[in-house]
Order: structure tokens, then sequence, then C-alpha cells
């Protein structure tokens, strides 16, 4: 329904704004499940002790809309989907649809999504994953206007913002603007069977229509990136060099990690995170928990990252594991970043990003971080959250 429409008053309609939260989304991260997608997962996930990561993340967002919650008509499924976390940052939404309280799936997802299109949203905002893209996808095509808060563990899709908090500052914008410019933003999954196992199979489903604020808005995941032997060989002899008996190195996903450790004649997990001291792998796939127990309360340690080819993220995607209470403790002086040229070229002049989930911890590292892309060679990289 067009943001155009008119009043008998001649004042402009108010805009409404779609809410969606996938209560589950995320949860598998810190725990090293590489995802949740079915009911199986979700309960194993929280077997593990893991805690709802959409919920928070969508908060961030809503607090930043919190100053036009009086302009905007906000429509929400019960609960869980949505009505709990907008009236704790202070909305009063229409609440439309009935749910299973902890037991949502994403059937849930799409009547929800599908609802609030016939009900003229001018914007869907939903808290979640690519499963989540994914199921809205498979309902409303290209007929309404939406956005991602990230809070999945893949996020391998370009229709979520780089934060939560910038979701927030682009909805804004969107709303208030008199007819938002959008284009067009992938919509891409990974089979989480294969990828628990160490093998990475993305697929292009098709593609949403989200706000045009490409300096906004992360980009598709870029696969198969090609890492040359010879740049390989440089990075894992200039990383060797200076390593420390002693010091506990935990390495990121990756195949520049992974090929970084098999010039040490070490076996590393492709999709999860690896702790190595001494030379020998003494960890693997770890998830946040045992990172923790293993670090002790001051164990010298160091991570070792590599950015997510096409988007640039060194943490918060895919490696939620390396937490914020994580690299908080290790702290910015102790990120080893490790990259090829042709990676860094790939992400055409953007900074590499973090998105770990605490915001101290992110603006702790912003600014410069020197990169190794060889024996000997440096670039110096801008980190912005």
């Amino acid at each position: 329904m067009s943001s155009q429409r008119k009043r008998s008053t001649g004042e402009p309609a108010r805009r409404k704004l779609g809410v969606l939260v996938n209560p589950v989304a995320g949860m598998g991260g810190r725990v090293g499940l590489k995802g949740t997608d079915g009911a199986e997962v979700t309960r194993e996930a929280l077997r593990l002790g893991a805690e709802p990561e959409s919920p928070r993340r969508a908060f961030e967002a809503l607090r930043v809309l919190a100053p036009m919650k009086d302009e905007i008509d906000v429509i929400s499924f019960p609960g869980e989907m949505g009505e709990d976390i907008l009236r704790d940052a202070g909305f009063l939404p229409k609440v439309i649809g009935t749910i299973r309280p902890g037991q949502t799936s994403s059937a849930d997802t799409e009547r929800a999504a599908k609802e609030m299109v016939k009900l003229g949203v001018d914007l869907l905002l939903f808290a979640g994953g690519d499963g989540t893209a994914r199921d809205i996808y498979r309902v409303v095509g290209r007929d309404v206007t939406v956005l991602g808060v990230p809070a999945g563990v893949k996020m391998h899709s370009a229709v979520f913002a780089i934060t939560p908090r910038v979701a927030g500052d682009v909805t804004m914008r969107f709303l208030r603007s008199p007819a938002g410019d959008t284009t067009e933003g992938e919509v891409m999954d990974i089979d989480e069977v294969s990828f628990r196992k160490g093998f990475l199979n993305a697929r292009l489903y098709g593609y949403l229509r989200v706000p045009r604020e490409s300096q906004h808005l992360q980009s598709a995941k870029s696969g198969g990136t090609r890492t040359e032997k010879q740049v390989v060989q440089g990075i894992a002899t200039e990383l060797f060099r200076t390593m420390d008996k002693a010091c506990l190195y935990i390495f990121g996903p990756g195949t520049t990690t992974r090929d970084i450790l098999a010039q040490l004649h070490l076996e590393k997990t492709l999709l999860g995170v690896d702790v190595v001291v001494g030379g020998r792998v003494v960890a693997r796939d770890v998830n946040e928990k045992q990172l923790g127990l293993l670090m002790g309360r001051d164990k010298p340690a160091k991570i070792i990252v590599t950015p997510i080819g096409g988007q640039g993220y060194i943490f918060g995607r895919g490696n939620q594991q390396l937490s914020g209470k994580i690299v908080g403790r290790v702290g910015k002086d102790n990120i080893i970043v490790v990259a090829s040229k042709e990676k860094l070229a790939s992400l055409n002049g953007r900074p590499l990003l973090v998105d770990t989930g605490d915001a101290l911890v992110d603006r702790s590292l912003e600014g410069y971080v020197r990169v190794i892309v060889g024996f000997g060679e440096y670039v110096m990289c801008k980190v912005e959250s």
C-alpha cells in the first residue's frame, strides 16, 4: 500500500512499520552450532546454555527508533515474536495473529510476514538470520520493502544492516522519507547440516526489496576467494616467526586460517574456532564457554582472524564463539588479522567491520589495524563498528 496515501484532512497517512522477531535466531553461534535451523538444533543450543540473541539485538534497533514512536503505526506478532521487545522499547504495537509461546517456527514467520504485507506496512523490519530472510522471501517476494537486524549466525544475505543500531537509523530515514528509494538485496543461505561437517554450500534463493543505503547494508558474502599458495606461505611465515610457545592462539574460521595452519602440518576445522598452543592443536571447534575455560584467569591469548570476503567482517558473522566477552578479554593489541591482498581488494575500499554484540568492545576495536598480507608485508586497514 503506497506511502503517498492521504487522509481526508489532506495530511499524509501515517507510515506503517511491521516488526518481526525470530526468537531463536543466532542462539547456536556462541555454543558452536553454526545456526539454529530446525527444532532439534534449537533444543541442543538450549541444552548447551545458549541464550536468545535476536530480542536483544532487535531492542538495540528499536531504541534508536524510539524518538519517532508517536509518528508511526507499528504492527507485530504476539509475545516473543515482536510484541514484548516493542513494549520494552516504549512502543504500543498493534498485535495481530497468534503463536504458541516457546514453540515458534518458520511457519509463524511466514504467517506474520504475509499478514503484515496485507495490512500495508511501508517497511518490514525483522530480526533474524539467513533462514528468517528465506522464510520472508518465500511469502512476500518483492511486494514490500524489508530490512534485517543482524541476529543470525551465517549472515550471507545482503538484506541486513551492518549492525542493529544502523538498522534503526536506516529505518528512521526510510520512514521519514516521502518515497524511500529501494534496491534489491540477495537472499542467500547454506545447508546447515553440511556446514557443521565443514562444507560450505551457499545458494542464492532470490531477492528482497531493501532501502537503497549500500554503505549501511552488508554485502552478500563472496565465496571461494582464492588464496595463492605462495601468499599463504608468506603470511604463515610472518605469523610463525613471532609466535610464543606459552601463548594460546585462537584461530577463527576460514580458508585462510586453515591454509596457514596447514603450513605447520596442523589440521584445522574450516568453519570452526580452533586453539593452538606450543605448535599443536589443543582444542577443535570450540564454543564461547570452552574458550573461556581454556583461557583461564591469566593465560596469555591472541586471536587470529581473516575478514569475510566481500563483507569485511572480522567479528560477528560466522564466528560468534569469539563473542564480545572473549574479544574484550583478549584485547585489541592481541588480535591478529590476516588476509590476501585479493581478499582486501574485494572490499572495494570499505572498512573492516566488527559486530560482537557488545557496543563497548566494538568501539574499542575501532581505528586502524595492521593486516598481515605476506612475509614482512602489512596493510593498515580501518575498522568500524
